[in-house]
């Protein structure tokens, strides 16, 4: 008689889909949304809530002003991994690409008024990318590890 052996437990994967509009109220709306979806599925009000809300921030902000294309939106996509959030917003501009993780051009002008964002990006994130999106435009995807086993993966939502 052979035992059969014990299947592995599922792994629960949760996903936050949504459109806002290309304009700085879009941006802040997407990153209070993350905040709230984060608490919906009880990620534990630590680091990695106010981190994720900062990368969203910076990511959506990008978004709208660097990648804007009129009347078209960004998106903000959100995974809960079980032991990461991943998060990527994405917006229709495909010619105008970031430098990613480690590229020239990546250090912002000493004097300038802008270009510390994916800095931030690159501190508060395990890792980040930037990818192709498919039609049309790229994603930026970051990645926040979770501590230990912080999410509660049995809610429902």
């Amino acid at each position: 008689m052979t035992a059969t052996p014990t299947p592995p437990p599922p792994v629960t994967v949760r996903v936050f889909t949504q459109l806002f509009s290309s304009t700085p109220l879009g941006a802040r709306l997407a990153r209070h949304r993350t905040v709230v979806q984060l608490h919906a599925w009880a990620v534990p009000q630590t680091a990695t809530v106010r981190d994720a809300a900062a990368v969203v921030a910076e990511l959506a902000a990008n978004a709208v002003t660097h990648g804007r294309v009129p009347g078209r939106d960004f998106e903000l996509r959100l995974t809960l991994l079980g032991s990461a959030v991943r998060i990527e917003v994405s917006d229709a501009l495909g010619w105008r690409w970031p430098p990613g993780p480690g590229q020239v051009g990546a250090v912002p002008v000493p004097d300038g008024e802008s270009g510390r964002g994916l800095l931030l990006v690159g501190e508060l994130a395990d890792r980040w990318a930037v990818l192709d999106r498919v039609p049309v435009g790229k994603t930026v995807r970051a990645e926040l590890d979770l501590p230990g086993q912080a999410v509660a993966l049995g809610s429902s939502r």
